[in-house]
């Protein structure tokens, strides 16, 4: 991993992008019960939601084996903090840069990688979990930071990225887990 990386998610549309050792990335499994709040919509009604992406100290395992990381964030301006509709469209330009980023990144991936995102995997208008169906996707369905049990919060703060980016804005991150 190095600086080509992190100019790929530049290009694609990332504000910032750091390359971390796995160290710095920060792990806590009281995520799992913010999922199982169920605040977002997306517990139990999507494959790569909990409880159906794993177990969280089995994910957290293995976001730990990896070495090294690539850590990016987008952000987006909004009207203002109820622009929800300014929200979504920002996290599913997030969602989209993941998927490209992947792409991009997949030839100079050598060995397993992980790729997580912000929220939910919003490939599908609706997911084939809702109808019992398997993953029409699987390839390219990406499980959040948060379900792995990743603190973004705390991994963020030793970086030089921001968590919060100013009034009117909304900032969402993900991750490529590499060895």
């Amino acid at each position: 991993m190095d600086e080509k990386w992190i100019q790929a998610a530049l290009e694609l549309g990332a504000t910032k992008a750091v390359i971390l050792p796995i160290e710095q990335v920060v792990t806590d499994r009281s995520f799992r019960a913010i999922c199982e709040g169920n605040a977002c919509g997306g517990y139990g009604n999507s494959w790569t939601c909990p409880p159906f992406c794993g177990g969280i100290d089995e994910l957290m395992e293995k976001v730990r084996s990896f070495k090294q990381v690539l850590w990016y964030q987008t952000v987006s301006e909004i009207e203002d903090s109820f622009d929800i509709e300014g929200m979504t469209e920002a996290s599913h330009r997030h969602a989209w840069l993941s998927q490209k980023l992947r792409e991009r990144l997949r030839p100079m991936i050598q060995g397993e990688s992980l790729c997580l995102s912000a929220g939910g995997c919003r490939l599908c208008e609706r997911c084939a979990k809702l109808d019992d169906e398997p993953c029409r996707m699987p390839d390219k369905a990406m499980t959040s930071l948060e379900a792995c049990g990743v603190d973004v919060y705390n991994t963020t703060k030793k970086t030089d990225l921001k968590y919060i980016n100013g009034q009117n804005t909304v900032t969402f991150f993900g991750a490529v887990f590499t060895h």
